[in-house]
């Protein structure tokens, strides 16, 4: 009986350090009384190499408290020696019928949704430091100003993985 709980634990051990493999770098930072419009996440990360193609996603975790199907973000990518890229996106957060999409059996949903590396492999082309700010930019028509405090997500984060289209 021993044995084969010793036996589970290292099956379990293996495939969950198996499934951390692939990400190159993986964080979240909490925004748990929702984010605020003024909040910007961000993170640090050493290029792994400039010869390989790698995916970079920005991450999400909502709540059912997330009331919109669609979602803005500001993400900004500073290479090590001053290039910036700035790109303002739009991500589909929920089916029509408000059903929130993402991953998750609880009313958490995970939403890992594609940076750079979507219809091309990004390469990283200079070696060093690289930081990405993220920042929402979600707003009512009758609020042009922005979404002061957007309710429902409580966790955003960001990775790097091999590409893999």
């Amino acid at each position: 009986m021993q044995s084969k709980l010793v036996f589970c634990v290292i099956v379990f051990a293996s495939v969950a350090f198996s499934c951390q493999q692939n990400k190159l770098f993986d964080r979240y930072t909490s925004v748990s009384s929702g984010w605020d419009r003024q909040e910007t996440v961000s993170y640090e990360f050493a290029a792994p190499d400039s010869l390989n193609s790698y995916s970079l996603f920005v991450k999400l975790r909502t709540t059912t408290d997330y009331k919109f199907s669609n979602i803005f973000l500001v993400v900004e990518l500073n290479y090590p020696h001053g290039k910036v890229t700035k790109d303002t996106l739009e991500y589909i957060m929920a089916k029509p019928s408000g059903e929130l999409l993402g991953s998750g059996f609880t009313s958490v949903k995970e939403h890992k949704l594609r940076f750079k590396g979507v219809d091309a492999s990004f390469v990283f082309s200079e070696e060093g430091t690289y930081k990405v700010h993220i920042q929402q930019a979600m707003r009512l028509r009758e609020n042009p100003k922005g979404i002061a405090i957007l309710d429902g997500i409580i966790d955003v984060g960001f990775s790097v993985e091999p590409f893999n289209k």
